[in-house]
């Protein structure tokens, strides 16, 4: 079998699908591994340095048309699906509400894609969740990347010329990236405070020492997945209310509430904003699904009335070696787990509830009525 990893088609994302430090376990299953050339520029890992460990370097079409197995941190092009190799499967960072028609390609090549994105949230898929991985990275660049735009320490710090306060964070959402968020922020010597729709994660709050705010919304809970569920109109008025007071005596503030395949809710506006401290900065890490914060834009720092308002994507590529060797990982528990070492091929098993939930497309049928 042969194992192909290619570069996003996103300049931006600087991740590659294989590390050098994972790829070892995929060769000694007798897979032959190779990989486009320059896909580890980003993490500054050369083509030798893959080539030495065993690993062949091939042409970008070199290897979409010649793998069994095409892994890549983002979606392929159109001209690009129809050139992979009869009967592959591709397995990626998808994307999968924002890029709709690419299934519609998959569909017409009769390949298979597995979005990396649906892999379940259970115990035996914990290995393989991409967005747990490099969410919980995301998390950690949404504090360092804050504290650079901060104008003051983040630590309490005794001094001769006085004693300096620590930060007050702020973290609304307390998924992978939130906790990521807390335990950072706090680690740095910041004062923290977090909150999420759902009381069943005060304990988690609490247990990396920081603060759960409580605000009263009613009835909210979470889904099946494991996420917040979405709330009402009315809800989100008053938790935008409730959560203003907190963000006023806040340094920074982080924001990290998405909703999987929906725009993500709004929940700063203005009038919060223009109450804040100047100098202050609010991080928000749902900017790809259209952002909480009124006023941030992607890719951008917009300034309003004094307020640091930033709208980074792709975060994990700014600790690119490290959500490689996550994501990596994460290809090569998926891969393993469904190997057949007598055929010495990959067994698209679609009655398992793993690839049953990743796999979109398969032998020219679209397996996901929301995309078909």
């Amino acid at each position: 079998m042969i194992l192909g990893a290619i570069s996003s088609t996103d300049k931006k994302d600087l991740r590659s699908a294989i590390h050098p430090d994972t790829i070892k376990y995929l060769l000694d299953m007798g897979i032959e591994v190779i990989f486009e050339s320059g896909a580890g520029d980003g993490i500054s890992a050369t083509d030798s340095k893959f080539e030495k460990i065993g690993a062949k370097s091939k042409s970008r079409n070199d290897c979409i048309s010649s793998s069994d197995i095409l892994l890549s941190p983002g979606k392929l092009n159109d001209d690009e699906i129809m050139d992979m190799k009869n009967n592959s499967i591709f397995m990626g960072l998808l994307n999968p509400f924002t890029n709709r028609e690419q299934f519609q390609q998959f569909k017409k090549r009769g390949n298979t894609a597995i979005s990396m994105e649906f892999i379940p949230r259970i115990t035996r898929a914990q290995k393989m969740d991409v967005l747990s991985s490099q969410s919980n990275l995301a998390g950690y660049v949404a504090v360092i990347e804050s504290a650079k735009l901060l104008n003051a320490a983040l630590p309490m710090m005794m001094t001769a010329a006085g004693t300096l306060k620590p930060a007050n964070v702020f973290v609304i959402g307390v998924g992978v990236a939130g906790l990521q968020a807390i335990a950072t922020a706090k680690r740095l010597g910041a004062k923290v405070e977090a909150f999420d729709t759902r009381p069943i994660v005060e304990e988690q709050v609490k247990s990396l020492g920081a603060k759960f705010v409580k605000i009263d919304l009613g009835n909210t809970g979470e889904t099946s997945q494991g996420y917040a569920q979405e709330l009402t109109k009315e809800q989100l008025k008053l938790q935008k209310n409730l959560q203003a007071d907190v963000c006023k005596k806040s340094d920074i503030v982080i924001t990290t509430a998405q909703i999987f395949g929906k725009p993500a809710p709004k929940l700063i506006d203005l009038n919060t904003i223009k109450a804040m401290k100047e100098g202050s900065v609010v991080f928000d890490m749902a900017i790809e699904s259209g952002g909480n914060v009124e006023g941030s834009k992607i890719d951008s720092i917009e300034n309003i009335n004094g307020v640091n308002i930033v709208g980074f994507s792709n975060l994990p590529s700014y600790v690119s070696s490290h959500a490689s060797f996550a994501l990596s990982n994460n290809f090569i528990n998926l891969i393993s787990d469904f190997y057949d070492n007598e055929k010495k091929s990959f067994n698209l098993n679609l009655e398992d509830e793993i690839l049953q939930s990743a796999t979109v497309v398969s032998a020219g049928k679209i397996l996901k009525k929301e995309f078909d």
